[in-house]
């Protein structure tokens, strides 16, 4: 019964947005055949995969690490509390820690499942950084990137399995999630979400800018393989600041020696 709910739901959805389509922020018309509900339980299912694979994702234990734990979640915290996250109320939003100080990286399923590589948060130098990087995974998955994206890339048979519950095939996909490449436009729209979220709170709200500065600085020596499919780092730290600028935003903070406490903390 379950199985025929979910899609009838999406039978439904797609003869709706089939026939008028969605409008995303660039005016360039896109759909999702997904609801907000198969977005929930598409994450929670690619969550326990993940999580399930010590091997290539080595999570940190919650209870063993309260102190990094409790770090990410006041700043995750205040990011949701800007009152401009439109799926605050619906996604878990729960935070995972993973132990690999050579990845660079951070990513957020759909549904709200945030990962955070230790690699990243040793990088980086100061707070409104990592939150700047943050709020843009918060963005991702609160704009439903990935499910837009899915929904561009696989056909309706896929989508149907995926949303029934066939755990091999979500296995499969799960590498691909984590992977997924976003268009320049789903880029951008996330580079200005997080400013969005940052800018009511007392960060400075073009922390995201400072990650791509520290790449640019290095001439790109240290960039993530996945920056090379996105806008260059040079436009992306000028909308950012520009965007910044022109959301009025006052916040200067960035908790320099407070974030040194956090990257000591980890094992």
């Amino acid at each position: 019964m379950r199985k025929l709910f979910s899609i009838t739901i999406l039978l439904s959805s797609m003869a709706f947005l089939t026939s008028c389509g969605m409008t995303n922020g660039g005016g360039i018309k896109s759909f999702n055949l997904f609801t907000i509900q198969n977005d929930k339980e598409l994450g929670k299912q690619v969550a326990a995969e993940i999580d399930g694979n010590k091997q290539e994702y080595p999570v940190l234990d919650s209870a063993q690490n309260p102190i990094p734990y409790k770090y990410l979640y006041d700043m995750r915290n205040k990011i949701l509390n800007s009152g401009n996250v439109t799926h605050k109320d619906d996604f878990a939003w729960r935070i995972r820690i993973i132990k690999d100080d050579k990845t660079k990286n951070a990513f957020c399923t759909p549904g709200g499942y945030i990962y955070v590589y230790t690699g990243l948060i040793k990088y980086l130098d100061s707070e409104e950084q990592l939150a700047g990087v943050l709020a843009h995974e918060i963005g991702h998955a609160d704009l439903r990137h990935s499910t837009r994206q899915m929904t561009k890339l696989y056909g309706v048979d896929v989508m149907l399995s995926i949303i029934a519950g066939d755990r091999a095939l979500i296995k499969d996909l799960t590498s691909s999630i984590i992977s997924l490449k976003f268009s320049r436009t789903h880029e951008t729209e996330a580079d200005k979400a997080s400013v969005t979220y940052l800018c009511p709170t007392d960060y400075d709200a073009a922390g995201g800018a400072k990650f791509f500065e520290k790449i640019e600085a290095e001439g790109g020596a240290s960039s993530p393989e996945w920056l090379s499919t996105h806008p260059s780092p040079a436009n992306r730290i000028e909308f950012f600041y520009n965007q910044a600028t022109e959301q009025g935003c006052t916040g200067k903070e960035t908790y320099k020696s407070r974030y040194q406490q956090l990257v000591r903390s980890l094992p």
